[in-house]
């Protein structure tokens, strides 16, 4: 190998790395070099310079810098939508489909819950509709047991139609001294099988307040039940006693202890005013009283009932 074609002219143009530390357009690195830009190397010429020369950190990355900057300059005008002047920045989208399965399970849930509500609140008003009305229908189909009263009506006596006479069950009458109502005695002829008990208490006594069109006589029923045997009571016109009693004899010839079939009826006849009247029916010293009342009501004298 020959200096002139093949090594470097001079001992210290021949290290590689010459090119970090010599100066551009010096030598090895002159206009007119290849590495400089200048002519292509001449076969035989010893190379003066590997690469132009700059300081490190100086080389410039022309076309990456520009294709950023026109890049930026491309996208300045975007903004995202989230970005803009009232928009939610933090509001997310969820994807089609997304989040809207456990909605609609949770709405089917919500309705079946509430279709098992209402047929509960359907069933259980029925059923207590259904009670109260077997109750209703258990109260009107049963009695008082043996001995149990009923408390006496607080109803008017109704007043009967035109040309007929006022009656009445006993039931409704003014009550005092130990007399009471009651319903166990099967066959009183009262609208709801109620009676009159507790009258062989001295003292007690069923009082009823009439009004009649015209004044004079009349024949005053009683319906009343007896044990199969005779029984009388008092009777008590405009606060005047009667000093015969109303006869209650067992008409009906019913056994003894028989209050069932004892069933029966008997008059007396009475003046009474225009205008309305009181008729007391009572237990008094010498009366037999064991007797229920069932009905009262008023007649002409001249008829039989």
């Amino acid at each position: 190998m020959t200096a002139g074609n093949n090594g470097a002219d001079t001992p210290e143009n021949d290290d590689p790395f010459g090119y970090l530390y010599r100066a551009e357009g010096g030598e090895g690195g002159a206009p007119g070099s290849a590495a400089g830009g200048g002519a292509a190397r001449q076969p035989g010429v010893p190379r003066t310079s590997y690469n132009q020369v700059r300081a490190v950190g100086e080389r410039q990355y022309g076309a990456q810098q520009t294709q950023q900057q026109a890049y930026g300059n491309r996208n300045a005008h975007y903004a995202a939508p989230e970005t803009l002047p009232g928009s939610e920045r933090t509001r997310s989208v969820p994807a089609q489909g997304y989040g809207q399965e456990p909605r609609r399970r949770n709405g089917l849930l919500i309705g079946a819950v509430a279709v098992v509500a209402v047929v509960c609140i359907g069933i259980g008003v029925a059923m207590l509709t259904n009670g109260n009305k077997d109750k209703d229908n258990t109260a009107d189909k049963t009695g008082p047991t043996a001995g149990a009263s009923v408390a006496p009506s607080k109803e008017p006596t109704a007043k009967p139609a035109p040309g007929e006479l006022p009656k009445q069950d006993a039931g409704s009458l003014r009550l005092d001294g130990g007399a009471t109502t009651a319903k166990d005695v099967p066959g009183a002829r009262s609208a709801n099988g109620t009676y009159v008990a507790g009258m062989n208490t001295p003292g007690a006594s069923a009082t009823w307040t009439v009004d009649v069109d015209k004044a004079g006589p009349y024949k005053l029923w009683v319906g009343y039940g007896v044990p199969g045997k005779d029984a009388n009571l008092t009777m008590t016109v405009n606060s005047k006693a009667d000093p015969r009693p109303i006869s209650m004899d067992n008409f009906a010839h019913a056994p003894e202890g028989a209050w069932d079939k004892g069933w029966t009826r008997s008059w007396s006849l009475v003046t009474l005013n225009k205008g309305t009247n009181t008729v007391k029916l009572s237990c008094e010293t010498g009366n037999q009283c064991e007797v229920n009342l069932d009905k009262v009501w008023l007649a002409q004298p001249g008829k039989k009932k």
